[in-house]
């Protein structure tokens, strides 16, 4: 059996895989784990698996700005920022359905909300801009 750290949204999971087709288990991790030195050297066994789970894309808009861009085609469900609003990296600007799951679309970096480009039950096609940051 092996264990593996793997972080999904900033949170950690210690998973264990066993070998010949066994079920694998994953439990939340404590905050501590991932910054043991076992963990970090489990998480670049594999780095294929992270690259796709980034729900998030951005486009630069101009000079100091930066716009959020809708990953795949679905519907707003929810959006969690206001123009004006600080936001820190990781924040979540808002909430796409898309395929029945809910992905959030969170902040590439610390900034400040310049503009909201959709609203709440709007449908959006990949590439559509969500939000402005500055």
């Amino acid at each position: 059996m092996k264990k593996y750290v793997i972080k999904v949204n900033g949170v950690a999971y210690e998973v264990e895989v066993e070998e010949a087709g066994s079920v694998s288990a994953a439990t939340p991790a404590a905050p501590a784990s991932p910054k043991t030195p076992a963990a970090p050297a489990a998480p670049k066994a594999a780095p294929a698996p992270a690259a796709p789970a980034a729900p998030k894309a951005a486009a630069p808009a101009t000079a100091g700005s930066e716009k959020i861009t809708a990953p795949m085609p679905g519907t707003i469900l929810n959006i969690l920022v206001s123009t004006g609003q600080a936001v820190k990296k990781g924040d979540v600007l808002c909430i796409l359905e898309a395929m029945k799951m809910e992905n959030e679309i969170v902040a590439p970096r610390d900034g400040v909300v310049a503009s909201v480009s959709t609203s709440k039950g709007a449908s959006v096609n990949a590439g559509d801009p969500l939000v402005g940051l500055e």
